[in-house]
């Protein structure tokens, strides 16, 4: 335990943002650099002697938290970040991009504020890079068996940096030009520089771990022939299929998939563009969709100078507080003000898109809307309540439906999917191919980042012993295993 009365006697504190108007000017991230360490030794010793500690469940990861809330407080960094490691292959990702279902279950949240514990997090690891105890970890020896991972994103870096540790030769395949998934092009500068996914490849490459950029399984390569080359195949390509609105006039101009306008934000971090070929500048942007893709829409419109942004949700707008029928400790749908929402924009919720109005240039320019009711599970549109918005940049941000059936590797493997149109598996993580396995949002449908590293090192386990017949690997979770949310 840290400090035996930090949980009566330390209120809750968060990291500190930069000023509003001062962070909407650049793409550096939101919070000011280096302000959490003078306060997060005290935030840590409000970790309190729970003993049953919640927040392993409520971590799909099982991080140790408490053990490192301990070791921050007194300030030893090293053994901090050693059992951070143990369960976490990147917390500086989890650290800056996690909801934090662990919060939700911190005892301490029954009654109180939670714990900081995504706050203690990144704190541990941004210290431990800077203090240089981040180092690759190369196999002592090489096993001679080889795998090739498909997606680059946190799941399949996870799996690739398992493996590779575990003496495999192992590849990893993205179809993007540089590494990093929806990391590297999905998440906004402002939430995460792409300096600590740099970083991380550098390990990886030191460690062993080989990368294939611009190279799409299925399309570039045949998804059979890949098989028979490799003696395992890790398919961690997400879930990109992006739910879309058939409402009239789709198909105008300025209408856009969020996985088509913030990637190219992105690029211009990058130096691939001077200025995105979509931009927000001077425009009526409209967002559709509440949840956290949609709020990086709105970050990133600001940044851009749009005019306005609105942002729409059809479902009704969240209480404040813990819902009674979701209680400590599943994660509670409440409301949130990201720090996008702080720099402006406007919030509507039950409302539904009618149609899209456009200009005699093919141009989309206003919106339709309607408020409804959400009654037996449908959303009942309410007579009188129509209303037109402008719109001259709408995104779409109402999340995705399921793993890529379109570029050939489903069929040129002869995957099963499952229901959901996810890629089938089993309670190892196995498809219905010999050899081939999946793992985060391929297979367990659109989810959290947490979700894919956990599946990530679960995957990797299960490969490990298909390959060796047994493992060191850390013990897997199942694919069937579910967080603590309704």
């Amino acid at each position: 335990m840290a400090d035996p009365k930090g949980f009566l006697t330390t209120p809750r504190e968060t990291a500190p943002t930069r000023p509003v108007e001062e962070r909407k000017q650049d793409w550096n991230e939101v919070y000011v650099p280096g302000g959490l360490l003078p306060i997060i030794t005290k935030q840590a010793g409000r970790c309190m002697d729970c003993g049953i500690p919640f927040c392993h469940n409520g971590c799909p990861l099982g991080n140790l938290i408490p053990e490192w809330n301990d070791y921050a407080y007194r300030e030893d960094w090293q053994a901090a970040s050693e059992r951070l490691h143990a369960t976490n292959n990147f917390p500086e990702f989890t650290g800056r991009l996690c909801p934090a279902p662990c919060e939700s279950a911190c005892v301490l949240g029954i009654n109180q504020p939670a714990v900081t514990i995504k706050n203690v997090e990144v704190t541990i690891i941004d210290k431990a890079w800077d203090s240089g105890d981040v180092t690759p970890q190369p196999p002592e020896r090489l096993s001679g068996k080889t795998v090739a991972v498909i997606g680059s994103g946190p799941a399949g870096l996870a799996a690739a940096q398992q493996l590779t540790r575990a003496g495999h030769t192992v590849a990893v395949y993205e179809r993007a030009d540089r590494i990093g998934g929806l990391l590297r092009y999905g998440i906004p500068e402002f939430k995460m520089e792409k300096r600590h996914i740099n970083r991380r490849i550098e390990q990886m490459r030191a460690e062993g771990t080989k990368f294939r950029t611009g190279a799409q399984v299925g399309t570039d390569i045949d998804g059979a022939k890949l098989r028979l080359r490799y003696d395992a195949v890790v398919i961690a390509a997400g879930a990109t299929q992006a739910r879309d609105l058939p409402a009239p006039g789709r198909e105008l101009k300025g209408i856009y998939q969020a996985m088509e306008y913030l990637p190219l934000s992105n690029k211009v971090q990058e130096g691939d563009f001077v200025t995105p070929p979509v931009t927000a500048e001077g425009k009526h942007v409209v967002v559709i969709g509440g949840g956290d893709t949609g709020a990086d829409c709105v970050g990133t419109a600001h940044r851009q100078g749009a005019a306005s942004v609105t942002q729409l949700e059809i479902m009704p707008r969240p209480s404040d507080d813990r819902p009674a029928h979701q209680p400590w400790p599943t994660m509670p749908m409440t409301y949130k003000v990201t720090s996008a929402h702080e720099e402006g924009g406007e919030r509507v919720y039950a409302v539904n898109t009618v149609k899209f109005e456009g200009d005699e240039d093919g141009n989309v320019k206003a919106l339709h809307l309607i408020e409804v009711v959400f009654e037996d599970g449908n959303f009942v549109p309410q007579p009188g309540t129509e209303k037109v918005i402008p719109a001259e940049l709408v995104t779409l941000a109402m999340g995705f439906t399921g793993t890529d059936q379109k570029n050939g590797l489903i069929e040129q493997l002869g995957l099963e999917l499952d229901a959901r149109g996810n890629i089938a598996r089993d309670g190892a993580y196995a498809t219905n191919v010999d050899g081939v396995f999946v793992a985060g949002d391929a297979g367990r449908g659109q989810s959290l980042i947490v979700w894919a590293i956990a599946e990530g090192r679960s995957a990797a386990r299960a490969v490990d012993r298909f390959l060796t017949g047994t493992s060191t690997l850390p013990a897997p979770i199942r694919p069937t295993d579910r967080p603590l949310t309704v």
